[in-house]
């Protein structure tokens, strides 16, 4: 056995992205101290964006299928003459699980970034798996009572629990394992997936409104969706099994030496408070919008507008399907002209679209229903493609897994998951159906800001990185292996 040196190669460094004086989640330029660039394996990027994505598919069909089968289970677990009653005990339960999601990213994203990205992110599979299939073995409260409720909310509550490691860990995972120029498009099938969970949710919800009757729904139906989540999760845990650790973090632990030190809590708040607040303002017009539109609408359909439930899931559903074909053009094209202009389209067509789109919903007839759907799904693609990347790229890689886990899940609980809890009780209290629009505009408003005062990142090394590059750009030595850094030894046979 005999070994070859590969040469280091230089290589020129992207754009410089030095941001403007008080602009948090920098992009930083590339830094010769953290080392030669990394050279990713299209194989173990595209292993690594299809374990990420089916973990987020198997999440989002869970929390989907709660969705839109929330009037049924509010009549299974929270007996009541009145609806709208119904309606608002199932998404509090609903909003509970968002209320420990900072729980969990305090306890995974620090895990994440001291043990590594695939231990953690296996563990968050094996948990959101257990609490879904809890839900489907959960009797009526017609035939234990109270109790019935109660096994509800803490099966949501370990959902959420676990939910809070997975989006920031499944984001960071592709970000470092991407190729700068690609980190936009390989990004967005993470969303992709997301998108694909919903419609297997609400495919599986309509199939089963259409074909059972409302007895059979009541009595047994509702718990099939639930109990699928048992084998999705073995598969997903499979798969999650079978990753390398990313290369960013694996260059993390090569620098220190040894096991990686404990980052202090505070270090994540405190230490990255800037970028912390640019997190918040961008999840925050990110999840609203996409709870709204995904979660809150179906149910929008049937008990204040009076549309036929099968009739709204469909038109969700094929919302959904154009999202999914959309999608990955939108994150290669955030690749080219980069996050900051595709974000900010998306907010201000929610700031100038949320109430003609709206009105459409409202007064039209079924086609009217999907255009203003449509219109809304097609801007929230502007932040499901764009998002998966310019999050990750808002803080350094020793503290990125906890901070970004900290930064997204304090937002989706405040205002993402109890968007329907919110608009629902708006609605009830002011008597004005058109609540969803104006909350979708003040979120648009936040986002806004936040897009406006973060730097650029497309194209751009993440902060903490060298630069990543495909095998046979500039300074990607074919003779080195993928993965590798220019200038590692390699062995020949």
């Amino acid at each position: 056995m005999s070994t070859a040196q590969v040469a280091p190669h230089s290589v020129a460094p992207g754009p410089a992205g030095a941001p403007a004086p008080g602009t948090a989640g920098a992009a930083q330029a590339p830094d010769p101290a953290l080392g030669p660039p990394t050279v990713t394996d299209p194989a173990l990027v595209r292993r690594a964006v299809k374990a990420a994505a089916l973990g987020n598919a198997m999440e989002w069909f869970d929390f989907g299928v709660y969705s839109y089968i929330a009037v049924t289970l509010g009549k299974v677990f929270f007996p009541t003459g009145n609806a709208t009653a119904q309606l608002l005990s199932t998404f509090g339960a609903f909003a509970a699980a968002f209320l420990v999601r900072p729980l969990g990213g305090m306890v995974f994203g620090p895990l994440g970034d001291r043990v590594g990205r695939q231990k953690v992110l296996a563990l968050t599979m094996i948990m959101m798996a257990a609490g879904t299939f809890a839900i489907g073995l959960i009797p009526s409260y017609a035939a234990i009572g109270v109790g019935a409720p109660i096994l509800l909310l803490a099966a949501r509550l370990v959902q959420g629990f676990s939910t809070g490691g997975e989006y920031a860990g499944a984001s960071t995972f592709i970000a470092e394992y991407a190729p700068d120029k690609r980190r936009g498009f390989l990004g967005s099938w993470l969303e992709f997936g997301t998108l694909a969970g919903y419609i297997g949710g609400a495919g599986l919800v309509t199939l089963m409104t259409a074909l059972l009757s409302t007895d059979d729904l009541l009595s047994w139906g509702w718990r099939v969706p639930f109990l699928i989540a048992g084998p999705m999760g073995i598969i997903g845990l499979y798969l999650r099994m079978r990753l390398e650790e990313t290369p960013a973090f694996a260059a993390e632990v090569a620098k220190a030496e040894t096991e990686r030190p404990k980052v202090p809590l505070r270090e994540m708040v405190t230490g990255q408070w800037r970028a912390l607040l640019l997190c918040v303002g961008l999840v925050l017009v990110f999840n609203v919008t996409d709870y709204m539109l995904l979660s809150y609408m179906p149910s929008y359909l049937t008990s204040e507008l009076g549309y036929d439930a099968t009739h709204g899931l469909v038109v969700v559903l094929g919302v959904m399907v154009l999202m999914m074909v959309v999608q990955p053009f939108a994150g290669a094209l955030t690749d080219r002209v980069g996050r900051r202009p595709v974000m900010a389209a998306g907010c201000a067509g929610f700031l100038a679209l949320s109430v003609p789109a709206l009105l459409l919903i409202r007064d039209g007839g079924l086609l009217a229903v999907a255009a203003g759907m449509g219109a809304l799904g097609l801007l929230l693609v502007c932040f499901t493609a764009a998002m998966p990347a310019a999050l990750p790229a808002l803080f350094p890689t020793r503290v990125r897994y906890g901070s970004l886990s900290i930064g997204f899940n304090v937002s989706v609980s405040l205002f993402g998951g109890t968007t329907p809890l919110v608009v629902t009780a708006l609605i009830g209290v002011t008597g004005n159906v058109m609540m969803p629009a104006y909350y979708m505009m003040a979120a648009a408003v936040i986002g806004g800001f936040a897009v406006w005062r973060m730097a650029e990142s497309a194209g751009r090394p993440l902060p903490g990185s060298p630069p990543s590059l495909e095998p046979g750009t500039h300074g990607a030595h074919p003779g080195t292996r993928p993965g590798a850094r220019p200038g590692a030894r390699l062995e020949k046979v």
